[in-house]
């Protein structure tokens, strides 16, 4: 799956890190908001780093959790989706807004190449690409960020963009698709 060949999502192993990470999930997205330790610690058992000063508002969602690594004073608003069937890294002091969501799991573009007909396991074929996100960048809300890009340092990424390639440092950029409109 991390190495961006086609898996199998159904594969037993794979639903277990599934299960776990919707229990966890479930306890974090239930907690009153006041008891930070423990709020941290939830956080710190599903994610693969959290670092210091991390604030993820509820309810927050992802498909495995230990995939994804977040560095330090960085905020995730509410409702947002980490599809981290492989690796999402953000840097410090992002500001991530609401319905955020980071997709880097892919399916085949043919049908034919899609449906897996062989009878075993899942009925379609998944593959993956990690998603890199830079220091000090903010993402605006309702952005959708596909499989396999990375977005640089000091970026800016308007309300509503679909992030299809990668950002370079220092630009603030939206659009669907999201393109760079000036440097910053």
């Amino acid at each position: 799956m991390l190495a961006g060949e086609v898996y199998d999502p159904r594969d037993a192993e794979l639903l277990q890190m599934y299960h776990k990470a919707r229990k966890l999930i479930l306890a974090y997205n239930t907690l009153d908001s006041t008891d930070t330790q423990r709020r941290n610690q939830i956080l710190s058992d599903l994610l693969g780093y959290v670092a210091n000063g991390v604030w993820i508002e509820t309810p927050f969602f992802c498909d495995y959790g230990e995939n994804i690594f977040i560095g330090e004073n960085t905020f995730v608003n509410t409702n947002c989706m980490f599809l981290d069937d492989n690796k999402i890294t953000i840097g410090k002091n992002g500001l991530i807004a609401p319905y955020v969501q980071i997709y880097t799991a892919s399916h085949p573009l043919k049908a034919a190449e899609r449906i897996n007909s062989t009878g075993q396991g899942a009925p379609y074929k998944t593959l993956t690409m990690p998603v890199v996100i830079g220091d000090n960048v903010w993402i605006g809300g309702n952005t959708v960020i596909m499989p396999g890009v990375t977005i640089g340092d000091n970026v800016t990424i308007g309300a509503g963009s679909v992030v299809t390639k990668n950002i370079p440092d220092n630009v603030l950029s939206f659009g669907n698709p999201c393109k760079v409109v000036k440097q910053l």
